[in-house]
C-alpha cells in the first residue's frame, strides 16, 4: 500500500500528516509514504527530519474566500495539477489524503483524474477553500471539532504525535519542571504566540510577571526564536520566571504547567484538550476569524477562557488568570473539561479512514 500526503506549508497541516504517516506506519511497517509539498514550505526541513519521502510540486496559491481571483486559478493550477498526477502514478498510490493548504487543492483534482480514492481532513472550525472542494470528491471528510460546516464529516479531532497524544501529564510532571529548572510545588504558566511567539502575549506577560510571581505563580514563557529575550534577575524566595526562545519539548511543557496563555491555532486547542491542560486563549486577530472558532467549543465545554487580543491587558491576566492558577479546585475542573472534549485517536480513526476509502474505491468492504 502507498498513500500520498497532501499537506504542505505551516505546521497546523504538516504535523497532522506526519502523525497520520506514523500512524500508518505502526499498522503496516511496509506502507509507502510520500509527502507532497512546495519549496517554500515548512515540509522542507519537517518532512525529511521524519524520514518520510518529499516530493516537490510549484505553489499556486489559493484566495482564502471566493474572489475574482478565483477564475485564475484554473488556469494556474494546470502544471501542478499535472505534477501531483505525475507522482501519484509514479509511486502507484491507493489512497491520496489532503489536510489543506497549497499542495491540496492539485492533489485532489489530480487524485479524481488518476481514479485514486480521496481522504479530506480540515483542522480549522472553518474550513478552506481547497478542502472545500476536496469534500465534494469524496464520501471520507474527517474533521477536527463538532461544529465544522463540512458536509457528511466525522468528527474525530486531529492526528496528534505520539509523544502528546500519549502524554501523562501528573506522571510526568517531576521530570518536566526539573528540566525547565521549575519549583516542584508552584502554580505553573506556560506562555507561548506559537512558533514564532505573539508580541501582545510577549509584552503582557513581561510587564505582569513580577506580580504573578508575587502571588506566587511560576512562569514558563516561550518569546519566539525571533523575538529578544527579556532580562530576568532571579530574586531569592521568588517564583522562577523562564523566558526561552522556543519550546522543542512540548510534551514536557505541558506536563510542567498548570494553565497556559496562547494563540487558538487548531493544533494549540487540539493538543492542550487531549492532555487536559486549561488555557486562556488569545485568537490571533487577522484572518477569517478561525482561531476563535477553534477555541470556542473548548471554552465551551469549559476547559479555557476566551479574550480578544485587543483586550489582553495585565489586568485581565490578573482578574481571569491568576484566580484560575491560585485555585486547585478551579484548575482540576478545567483540566478535566478540558481531557473530555479531547481526542487521542484521532490518528487511529483516520487511518481507518483511509483503509476505508481504499477498501470502498475496489468495491469491497473494510474487514476486521
Amino acid at each position: 500500500m502507498h498513500v500520498v500526503l497532501a499537506g504542505g506549508g505551516t505546521a497546523g497541516h504538516i504535523e497532522p500528516a506526519l502523525a497520520l504517516a506514523d500512524a500508518l506506519r505502526r499498522h503496516d511497517p511496509t506502507c509507502g509514504i510520500t509527502a507532497l509539498g512546495t519549496e517554500r514550505g515548512l515540509e522542507t526541513r519537517l518532512v525529511p527530519e521524519r524520514g518520510y519521502e518529499l516530493a516537490l510540486i510549484p505553489a499556486v496559491p489559493l484566495p482564502r474566500k471566493p474572489t475574482p481571483e478565483l477564475i485564475t486559478v484554473p488556469g494556474r493550477l494546470r502544471g501542478t495539477v499535472r505534477a501531483a498526477q505525475d507522482i501519484i502514478e509514479r509511486v502507484q498510490a491507493d489512497a491520496v489524503v489532503g489536510f489543506g493548504g497549497y499542495v491540496a487543492m492539485p492533489a485532489y483534482l489530480a487524485a479524481k483524474r488518476a481514479g485514486v480514492p480521496i481522504v479530506v481532513h480540515e483542522a480549522n472550525a472553518r474550513p478552506g477553500l481547497a478542502n472545500k472542494i476536496g469534500a465534494r470528491y469524496t464520501d471520507f471528510v474527517a474533521v477536527s471539532t463538532p461544529d465544522s460546516k463540512l458536509r457528511d464529516s466525522r468528527y474525530i479531532g486531529i492526528p496528534l504525535r505520539r509523544t502528546i497524544a500519549t502524554l501523562d501529564r501528573n506522571a510526568v510532571r517531576p521530570e518536566a519542571r526539573h528540566y525547565f529548572g521549575l519549583d516542584q510545588r508552584l502554580p505553573t504558566l506556560l506562555v507561548s504566540g506559537g512558533s514564532q511567539g505573539a508580541r501582545r502575549l510577549n509584552e503582557t506577560v513581561q510587564a505582569i510577571a513580577p506580580r504573578l510571581q508575587q502571588y506566587g505563580v511560576q512562569i514558563l514563557h516561550a518569546v519566539g526564536p525571533k523575538n529578544e529575550l527579556p532580562h530576568v534577575d532571579d530574586i531569592p524566595g521568588m517564583p522562577p520566571y523562564r523566558p526561552v526562545p522556543y519550546l522543542d519539548r512540548m510534551d514536557l511543557a505541558y506536563a510542567a504547567a498548570d494553565m497556559m496563555l496562547c494563540r487558538a491555532g487548531a493544533m494549540t486547542v487540539a493538543e492542550l484538550a487531549a492532555v487536559g491542560l486549561p488555557a486562556a486563549f488569545v485568537p490571533l486577530p487577522i484572518g477569517n476569524g478561525e482561531q476563535r472558532l477553534n477555541a470556542q467549543p473548548m471554552v465551551k465545554a469549559g476547559g479555557g477562557l476566551l479574550v480578544d487580543d485587543a483586550e489582553l491587558t495585565p489586568d485581565w491576566v490578573l482578574q481571569n488568570v491568576l484566580p484560575v492558577l491560585t485555585d486547585p479546585r478551579r484548575l482540576w475542573d478545567m483540566s478535566r473539561a478540558a481531557a473530555e472534549f479531547g481526542r487521542r485517536d484521532a490518528d487511529e480513526l483516520l487511518v481507518g479512514m483511509v483503509y476505508e476509502a481504499i477498501e470502498a474505491s475496489r468495491g469491497g468492504r473494510r474487514r476486521g
